[in-house]
């Protein structure tokens, strides 16, 4: 899917690729901080609070991927969607690790 839609992804203006990509960072950070704020709210350690904030935050892009190539055929816009979710998604992660990092030194800990 990735190599069919490369060549469509690097011919769209940003401002296409930002109307899929900023809607998915803004979930990816909600997500994150309210599923991370929650759980130590009620109690929880570092570990499970950033395992539960990530799991939150991250999505099963394969799936989506899969579902949306079979319901509307792999040439649609949603499709195309789903591709940049991931192109998203890993490097939002990757910043959200280094403060989920913070958090652990940052907020107090039971």
């Amino acid at each position: 899917m990735f190599s069919l839609k490369g060549e469509k992804i690097i011919e769209l203006p940003a401002g296409c690729i930002g109307e899929v990509a900023i809607p998915y960072t803004i979930y990816f950070a909600l997500m994150f901080f309210s599923t991370f704020i929650i759980s130590k709210w009620i109690g929880q350690g570092y570990e499970r609070s950033a395992t539960l904030a990530f799991t939150a935050g991250s999505n099963d892009f394969e799936l989506a991927i899969a579902v949306a190539v079979a319901v509307f055929g792999i040439n649609s816009q949603v499709a195309f969607a789903t591709v940049i979710g991931p192109l998203v998604e890993v490097p939002v992660l990757i910043l959200l690790v280094n403060v989920a990092l913070a958090f652990k030194t940052k907020l107090s800990w039971t």
